[in-house]
């Protein structure tokens, strides 16, 4: 098997309904542009509240794709 690099980067989905719909979000947006998508890692879970109720559930995800840089 050929040794293989990956790039790792951040991205926050947001949901007005769910967490698992606001990782799914970022995950989906994510699929659009980059190939060979490996893991997604939820790294942190947090809500945007206006006057005292939630209004979107966030979700900050590291993705890790297959790196094909130039040889």
């Amino acid at each position: 098997m050929p040794d293989s690099v990956y790039k790792v980067i951040e991205l926050v989905g947001t949901s007005p309904e769910s967490w698992e719909k606001a990782a799914a979000a970022a995950v989906n947006r994510a699929a659009q542009s980059l190939r060979e998508l490996r893991i997604a890692e939820v790294v942190e879970l947090d809500m945007q509240i206006e006057d005292g109720k939630v209004v979107a559930y966030r979700a900050k995800i590291k993705v890790s794709f297959k790196y094909e840089g130039k040889e």
